[in-house]
């Protein structure tokens, strides 16, 4: 049902759009005495403004990765220790997630949500509830979040790889290595959270009851989280 390769072909998705002001293009440089020019055309307004929402929802969605897996640690570890090292191996990858997007925000000066204690809240009651139903139900759970979150890296990618070209001296066009950087780790962070997804359906999420209301739920309120925090 959820086929890995639908979700990381990023090369043949149609192009991100939705950004078209991005395409906006800024002044370059140019050095006092005006014989050289930087390398790269600056970012645009709306260029930068998109990063910082990249940024800030990402961090944002990490962060509820982190407080989700804790709050299904918590409730599965006793009653079902075989699932203990399943969720740490999971968890410590969103706690690095969430670093790398910490560092990020301090580096590029970014806001982070401004509702981030209801981040916490609502991903760990996502984490705690479905663990209480079955250990199934909280595999449901992953499987919703990962591919909500799985499908959000992917528009990401798409608008970097259309909207971040940017003029260099002699005409041609290339990324500038920061957004090169920002690419690879959201490629990289995909794919673990695609492999977090594997390992619900692995792990029986399909046998949650009631599977359909379950996980359609979570969806849409991952989908809602996502839109919010890019803005508030």
């Amino acid at each position: 049902m959820y086929k890995r390769s639908a979700l990381s072909n990023v090369s043949r998705a149609k192009p991100f759009s939705v950004l078209s002001p991005l395409r906006a293009k800024s002044s370059p440089i140019v050095e006092e005495n005006t014989t050289t020019k930087s390398k790269f055309e600056q970012l645009s307004p709306a260029q930068k403004a998109y990063l910082d929402r990249v940024i800030r929802v990402d961090q944002a969605g990490e962060l509820g990765a982190d407080y989700i897996y804790r709050g299904q640690i918590y409730v599965l570890s006793h009653k079902h220790p075989h699932l203990r090292p399943i969720l740490d191996h999971m968890w410590k990858q969103e706690v690095h997630h969430r670093s790398t997007f910490n560092n990020l925000q301090l580096k590029h000066r970014t806001r982070p949500s401004l509702i981030t204690p209801l981040w916490k809240l609502g991903a760990t009651a996502m984490g705690v509830v479905p663990a209480l139903l079955s250990p199934e139900a909280a595999m449901a759970c992953t499987e919703a979040v990962e591919t909500v979150i799985g499908n959000h890296y992917n528009e990401q990618l798409r608008c970097l790889a259309n909207q971040f070209n940017v003029s260099k001296i002699d005409g041609s066009k290339d990324e500038p290595e920061e957004i090169k950087k920002l690419t690879d780790t959201i490629k990289e962070f995909r794919d673990q959270e695609l492999e977090h997804l594997d390992t619900a359906i692995k792990n029986d999420s399909h046998m949650a009851v009631p599977y359909k209301l379950l996980t359609e739920g979570i969806k849409t309120v991952c989908k809602a989280a996502i839109w919010t925090a890019e803005r508030v």
